[in-house]
């Protein structure tokens, strides 16, 4: 079964619209998916891209949130305001944790929804005991893996990983040795899977 790498940050909005789009195309063609959360910031310095954030282009942040909402409405998914917080380590290493349980999917689609459909905090204690709790986890438990060294080893390792392979944004999607970058690239990554099929 072919295995799609996807390379997101919670804190990456065309991640989220990724996201969504990405688990239709594997069920389309009898894909998996593996979900790698790395930090965008630190992938981005490490390719070398040192520009300015979108944040700090007025012109370009009007565009792409008037962008985001286009996407966002031709899958019909919801979409808030920007995240109250830009801190996403908890929130992206407890998708390591989903991947050992076999929901990883679920946990990205609930964590998605919580930042980006809802605008929430994604490193609030609150918000993250309610992700939680709606995949039916022990929040306590949740919260001390979150913030616990191994978790934040592994966070590491798949970060290190993804440098290695070229990933240099989000959201990229990786299958063998070919990638593809961005939520608009996903027609290519269908019709290379349909190819393959």
């Amino acid at each position: 079964m072919t295995q799609i790498d996807f390379y997101f940050d919670f804190w990456s909005p065309y991640a989220y619209l990724a996201s969504h789009r990405l688990g239709q195309l594997a069920d389309k063609h009898g894909c998996t998916i593996n979900y790698c959360p790395i930090d965008l910031t630190r992938a981005k310095l490490a390719a070398g891209n040192t520009g300015p954030a979108n944040l700090q282009i007025p012109p370009k942040i009007r565009h792409l949130m008037t962008d985001l909402r286009r996407w966002a409405g031709r899958y019909g998914l919801p979409f808030g305001s920007v995240p109250k917080g830009k801190d996403t380590k908890r929130i992206n290493t407890g998708a390591l944790l989903a991947q050992d349980r076999g929901m990883a999917r679920d946990y990205v689609r609930e964590a998605y929804d919580a930042v980006w459909g809802q605008g929430g905090d994604p490193n609030s204690d609150e918000l993250l005991t309610s992700l939680a709790e709606k995949l039916g986890w022990d929040a306590e438990e949740f919260l001390r893996y979150v913030g616990s060294s191994a978790a934040a080893e592994r966070y590491e390792a798949v970060y290190e990983r993804a440098v290695e392979r070229g990933v240099f944004g989000v959201p990229i999607m990786i299958v063998g040795d070919e990638m593809w970058w961005g939520n608009d690239r996903l027609e290519f990554l269908d019709q290379f899977l349909q190819e393959q099929g």
